[in-house]
């Protein structure tokens, strides 16, 4: 198992976020969390990532446990790249300095091995390499997009965790931002995809976990979710 959460409990106050949340992602699986807003999916990729303490339960990352005052430094180290929600970029940086900033934190520092990467990156996105001196700030939300997964590529990661990464963008772009999921996951990368959209999440993703208050409420391979009523009438319109 790539990563683990054991009855993860996440308090902002008193109100709790996360109630006794388990989950678990694979090797090479693309594995998605749905729900309404304020159910607690930003909160998970956070407590994950470290940025979010949990004050019960455990986070286990490649059988070695996370959760326990381990800096964030480290578990970005360990494998793990976040494209956060809102791109979060270095808006007035150009593309190229943001994705070099994303090599940041590599173990390696072997600048031509990070240079073939950055050039995958350009590859995949073509659109980036043309924009290589613009400053990020400028970029359509797609191209946003494009650049904010691009530089978690560039740290290397085992498991990208993408936070939202179709809001606000248009139908044609979501459909080419699904297609470089699934690409990358063919690559072999496992992905933890937090998703709006829960069509193309349920149509991406080899399992799904459906959060709802904090709580998961239903969990299973894509299929079975996709068939369930409340799942139909709540988050796909059927």
């Amino acid at each position: 198992m790539l990563l683990e959460l054991k009855d993860v409990v996440v308090r902002y106050g008193k109100a709790e976020a996360l109630k006794a949340v388990s989950l678990s992602v694979d090797t090479a699986e693309v594995v998605t969390l749905i729900g309404t807003n304020g159910a607690g999916k930003t909160t998970t990729l956070k407590t994950i990532v470290g940025l979010v303490h949990p004050i019960s339960g455990e986070i286990w990352l490649k059988g070695h446990r996370i959760d326990s005052g381990v800096p964030i430094e480290k578990i970005i180290r360990m494998g793990i790249s976040f494209a956060m929600e809102g791109k979060r970029l270095f808006s007035f940086m150009t593309v190229l300095e943001n994705l070099e900033m994303g090599a940041y934190s590599r173990r390696d520092k072997d600048k031509d091995e990070i240079a073939r990467d950055l050039r995958n990156v350009l590859d995949r996105f073509p659109v980036l390499g043309k924009r290589q001196r613009q400053k990020a700030g400028t970029l359509s939300g797609g191209e946003q997009q494009m650049l904010a997964i691009g530089r978690a590529l560039m740290s290397k990661p085992e498991l990208l965790l993408l936070d939202e990464p179709s809001i606000g963008l248009s139908p044609v772009v979501v459909a080419d931002l699904a297609r470089t999921v699934k690409e990358l996951n063919e690559t072999g990368l496992t992905v933890l995809l937090v998703e709006q959209n829960a069509r193309m999440a349920l149509n991406l993703a080899h399992r799904c976990y459906v959060l709802e208050v904090g709580k998961i409420a239903l969990e299973g391979d894509s299929q079975f979710v996709q068939r369930d009523d409340h799942v139909r009438k709540t988050f796909l319109g059927i």
